[in-house]
């Protein structure tokens, strides 16, 4: 299996990264990004971009991949509607359009959050701008396309959010992971995220919409 990573040096991509690197069944990783990143391996491939939204000087290497791993996001804290929308939804639909163009039977997983607002009218801006880009993508006609929503993402095998709150915060409450895992299903760890993408990749799910219990229900 081929697979495209967006936001590989993100928290979540990063560890999805580790995941498909270590998995015999992945061939190739090509990782879409702005800068370098500082992890080699021989499965993995770098394409630099400069803009995400358009990919017409790239597309040509973005062909004659399986599954495409969408971890590319941002906190809304201190954004406008326009300028959290451009990233989170115009972003990620430029992307999926090239890639659904070049490869109709391309699996999409988008990394979408626990809370997103369907309908679009909510009072949280950050949940009507995921609501909008999650049904979009419903919409382009995939064959395998799934939204995950998760809860709370422990950060394991050494990953970090690149969010220096959200930092703090997993350090003070790394080590209570352990105790609410164990009766909560709004808890998934990082490398758990990583391996649930590719299952989905290769089996495919019941439901399009996966919300934390479902993400942890396919843990492998």
């Amino acid at each position: 299996m081929n697979v495209i990573l967006f936001g590989a040096t993100g928290m979540i991509g990063q560890a999805v990264l580790l995941e498909c690197l270590d998995d015999p069944g992945v061939t190739e990783v090509l990782a879409v990004s702005r800068r370098p990143l500082e992890r080699g391996h021989p499965k993995l491939r770098t394409l630099l971009v400069d803009d995400f939204g358009d990919y017409s000087a790239v597309e040509s290497q973005m062909d004659g991949f399986d599954a495409c791993f969408y971890c590319l996001g941002i906190a809304s804290g201190g954004l406008n509607e326009a300028q959290y929308k451009k990233i989170t939804h115009d972003y990620t639909l430029a992307a999926a359009t090239t890639l659904l163009r070049l490869n109709p039977d391309i699996c999409f997983c988008f990394v979408s959050g626990q809370g997103t607002d369907s309908s679009e009218r909510g009072r949280l801006m950050w949940a009507r701008v995921k609501g909008a880009t999650e049904n979009a993508l419903l919409k382009m006609g995939f064959k395998q396309a799934y939204m995950l929503r998760p809860g709370w993402i422990q950060p394991m095998r050494g990953v970090e959010s690149r969010t220096a709150a959200y930092r703090r915060a997993y350090q003070v409450t790394g080590w209570l992971y352990p105790a609410i895992k164990g009766f909560s299903s709004m808890v998934i760890a990082s490398d758990q995220l990583g391996r649930v993408m590719l299952r989905l990749a290769r089996e495919g799910a019941p439901r399009q919409i996966l919300e934390s219990r479902d993400l942890n229900d396919l843990v492998p």
